[in-house]
């Protein structure tokens, strides 16, 4: 839901027009006094919030939403330049100067739809247990309980999808660290907007900075700094990087100010760094100060013996999410364990959720799983997993379907599993599906994913 706040009542009625002319569904214009009331339980996706609004009047809902959840991201419209001076330094601000304009409008719905991607909980994704009680399990949980009270530098490294965020979070769990776990992908977020996230700027720092906002390395403060896929951040970025975590001081962009810093910082790449430092794309200088403790996490088709448990764990998170519960044969599992997996727990937890759409009940038997899996697809490849998901369509239910829907729904799961792996970059996740950008955000108005 979107809730415009504004002072005057016909102004409120025409940005909610505005935004409801851009397809945005659930927009509520409300006052400053009655929006918490108005909201109920739904999920906030943005509020609007006028800069005309007196100060007192813009802290207070600033706090309100805060409360709810400090990622929901703050648009204030209007030229006014009377923003509070306690705006939200957690907060993602976003600007709509008077005359609103369609294409900014556009451009800041789109960038509200992003941020909500990556908020939205994944209920596919595994928990924050490490599941599994092969060797090379055993040994990473040793080697985190052995780590986790230093203030050592660790650098995670691994295929995609083998979990390696969540072994980030079990050292932080295990630290005695009392601050937040905070995490950035360094892959998915522009060039251009990296600095900020990461180190925050002060208000005038560039045009649209209308008020300071501290960055990813103030938020994580007394806590853990997870700094995902380093190996994909830009040369001039691992030089600042590099002065913090030697003098542990940053300064926000604009900024002339000293801000001391204390984090535990955890990276993680699937990259070479040692080929990428060769490369000249990577310093060596900071290779060796993030890989204090290296710890290294296993791929899936070396610890078969884990996926018996990783299946019943995603399993159960089918069944909060869709409410079925499906099974898996003895000889449907067993190919489970047979399986390469070349996209680890990631690809497991799709097939797990593919299994749940196409088969919502009963047990699923081994011709049912996509033929790259059951062993006779040949080499895996986009069409392979295509044509599995063909193969398994093909059994008409004996009453029947909704075709259109029946395709309908796999074609949304399909796009939210993409922007989950994407991050909710959308180029990103339209080049993984094969589709151009503007055919993939049209779909994602079609199929409500925004928010």
């Amino acid at each position: 839901m979107i809730v415009v706040i504004h002072e005057a009542a016909d102004q409120s009625r025409q940005i909610k027009e505005l935004i409801e002319f851009m397809d945005a569904p659930q927009v509520l214009t409300a006052t400053a006094d009655n929006w918490r009331a108005q909201i109920g339980d739904s999920r906030l996706a943005a509020v609007f919030v006028s800069a005309g609004l007196p100060k007192s009047v813009q802290s207070r809902i600033f706090d309100g939403v805060a409360a709810i959840d400090c990622n929901v991201p703050l648009v204030v419209t209007g030229d006014g330049g009377s923003l509070s001076d306690k705006a939200a330094p957690w907060a993602r601000i976003l600007n709509l100067p008077n005359p609103m304009q369609i294409d900014e409008l556009s451009a800041v719905l789109e960038e509200i739809w992003a941020v909500n991607v990556v908020r939205r909980s994944d209920t596919m994704a595994p928990g924050t247990e490490l599941i599994g009680e092969s060797n090379d399990m055993r040994m990473i949980r040793a080697l985190i309980e052995r780590v986790a009270p230093s203030q050592a530098t660790v650098l995670i490294t691994g295929e995609s999808g083998t979990g390696k965020e969540l072994i980030a979070r079990q050292i932080h769990e295990q630290s005695g660290r009392t601050g937040e776990f905070v995490a950035i992908n360094c892959g998915a977020i522009p060039e251009h907007l990296l600095e900020s996230e990461l180190f925050g700027h002060e208000r005038g720092a560039f045009t649209g900075a209308q008020v300071a906002r501290a960055g990813r390395f103030e938020l994580a403060e007394g806590g853990t700094l997870f700094l995902d896929e380093i190996g994909d951040m830009p040369t001039a970025m691992q030089v600042k990087l590099l002065r913090v975590l030697q003098e542990r001081v940053i300064e926000r962009i604009g900024g002339t100010k000293s801000i001391p810093v204390d984090i535990r910082v955890i990276a993680a790449t699937h990259r070479n760094l040692q080929q990428r430092i060769d490369e000249g794309t990577f310093r060596e200088d900071l290779f060796y100060r993030l890989s204090v403790f290296p710890i290294e996490a296993s791929p899936l088709r070396e610890r078969p013996d884990d996926v018996p448990a990783l299946a019943n764990m995603l399993i159960d998170k089918v069944a909060e999410r869709y409410g079925v519960r499906i099974s898996l044969s003895d000889a449907a599992l067993a190919a489970l364990c047979d399986y390469e997996w070349p996209g680890n727990v990631r690809e497991l937890a799709n097939v797990i959720e593919r299994l749940a759409v196409l088969r919502p009940h009963g047990e699923v038997q081994l011709d049912e799983l996509p033929g790259a899996i059951r062993g006779d697809g040949g080499d895996r490849g986009e069409d392979d997993a295509d044509a599995g998901v063909a193969e398994s369509t093909l059994q008409l239910p004996d009453d029947g379907l909704d075709l259109k829907q029946h395709l309908a729904t796999i074609e949304r799961d399909m796009i939210a599993a993409a922007l989950r792996e994407a991050d909710g970059v959308v180029q990103k996740a339209a080049k993984s599906l094969g589709l151009g950008r503007t055919t993939l955000v049209e779909k994602i108005r079609r199929h409500d994913l925004r928010d």
